[in-house]
């Protein structure tokens, strides 16, 4: 398929910029951005060999896309076993949440940078037969590359946000030749469905993959040995929290009654020692778990800065303040974790990532948005004073974030068909 101007174009600037791509990487690495060890993944130099026979490559640019593609790759491992499966994703966090939770002979690399030379040595390596793209990874140099060695491409779980709409709305002829290189897309809404659809895309349903996730692994022990430290004390957990969030958070549960153990865990676990400083300097007795600090009936706040606990902190919770949803200019994290634990979830007003999930738990009253900090007091006050308003909510949550299997089902039909049979 023949690229318009603007995507020359893109492929033309994004060439210049190469040689400049490891100075930029180094850069990231000194912010704890890249991995050290794994920089040359970035510029499309694989770590390991290619498994000879048919490849399928799954990209999600983060944890959520990351985690929430886990269940095609599990289907894939179960029911294809003549495949080889490739796993990309673009962080530091996303890789060691993968180390932990891929199955065994899954392959994990860092996704190229979106150069012309870097989306070629990776493509040229690894030869997909497939590649399947999550929500809104749209790389043209990486998805031309792709498709010129003949790789089928789809699109699960698409989400377009009002901005990217316009901003695609700008280059017309750029969505169209992207859009219509994918051989299957689902969306996770009827307006983004459409609005690909218009451009050209092959939408074959609606999908919204973080609905199917498991729910998130506990290990017994270490669940049984918070409960006994935490006590008979009602337990907040404030999840996926960003800077700004915390202050909030800790100011509200600082009057609420009965007063709770309060569980944070930084989106970045590299903040916990800021977090710890910034409660301790609120008046609130604090731990930390990365430092090896216990949780002892004396501890007020208990700071969770590790990676791949959450499953462990949400089943200890009696209420969960979703963050990346509190401060202007975010939106969100994924609400659907705690939900499907059964947990009382409340969220602040910038949702637009997950705007599809919070409208079908608003739908079924399965979550409480608070738009400032009066209203997250009176919605957590609520919760922590009485415990049966808790659990209803928390059941109404189980129930909304039930999973889509007929959709799911759909769309691993549609992949497979685009497969070279086993």
């Amino acid at each position: 398929m023949r690229a318009p101007l603007s995507l020359k174009a893109y492929a033309a600037a994004t060439g210049l910029l190469e040689p400049f791509a490891p100075l930029l990487l180094k850069r990231r690495l000194k912010r704890g951005k890249e991995d050290r060890y794994r920089l040359d993944e970035r510029r499309g130099i694989a770590s390991f060999e290619r498994p000879a026979g048919p490849l399928v490559w799954l990209h999600g640019a983060s944890v959520g896309e990351s985690l929430s593609h886990l269940p095609l790759v599990e289907r894939f491992v179960r029911e294809r076993s003549d495949l080889a499966v490739l796993v990309t994703s673009g962080t530091v966090t996303s890789a060691q949440l993968m180390a932990r939770r891929l199955p065994a002979g899954v392959i994990h690399q860092y996704a190229p940078v979106d150069t012309p030379q870097a989306a070629k040595r990776f493509v040229g390596h690894w030869r997909p037969d497939l590649a399947v793209f999550i929500e809104s990874e749209i790389w043209p140099n990486l998805l031309f590359a792709a498709r010129a060695v003949d790789a089928r491409l789809a699109l699960m779980s698409g989400r377009l946000s009002e901005k990217s709409m316009t901003g695609w709305g700008r280059l017309p002829g750029a969505a169209r030749a992207l859009f219509r290189l994918f051989d299957a897309v689902t969306v996770q809404d009827t307006r983004t469905g459409d609005w690909i659809r218009a451009h050209g895309g092959k939408v074959i349903g609606e999908l919204d993959l973080k609905r199917l996730a498991e729910p998130l692994p506990v290990e017994p022990e270490a669940l049984a040995a918070l409960r006994a430290a935490a006590g008979v004390r009602p337990v907040l957990v404030a999840a996926s929290t960003h800077e700004g969030e915390e202050e909030i958070v800790a100011d509200v549960a600082a009057g609420l009654s009965p007063k709770p153990l309060l569980v944070v865990v930084p989106r970045h676990p590299e903040r916990g020692a800021a977090v710890a400083e910034m409660l301790t300097g609120r008046g609130w007795t604090v731990t930390r778990r990365a430092a090896g600090e216990p949780l002892t009936p004396e501890v007020e706040a208990y700071v969770a800065d590790t990676l791949g606990e959450l499953g462990l902190f949400y089943r200890l919770a009696d209420a969960v303040v979703v963050g990346g949803s509190l401060v202007e200019g975010m939106t969100g994290h994924n609400p659907l974790e705690p939900a499907r634990l059964g947990k009382a979830v409340v969220s602040g007003a910038h949702t637009a990532s997950f705007a599809a999930a919070y409208a079908d738990l608003l739908k079924q009253g399965a979550v409480l948005v608070a738009h400032d900090a009066a209203e997250l007091e009176r919605a957590l006050a609520a919760l922590i004073a009485e415990p049966r308003l808790a659990r209803a909510l928390g059941e109404r949550a189980r129930a909304a974030a039930a999973g889509e299997t007929e959709a799911f089902d759909a769309a691993w039909e549609a992949l497979n068909a685009l497969l070279p049979a086993p």
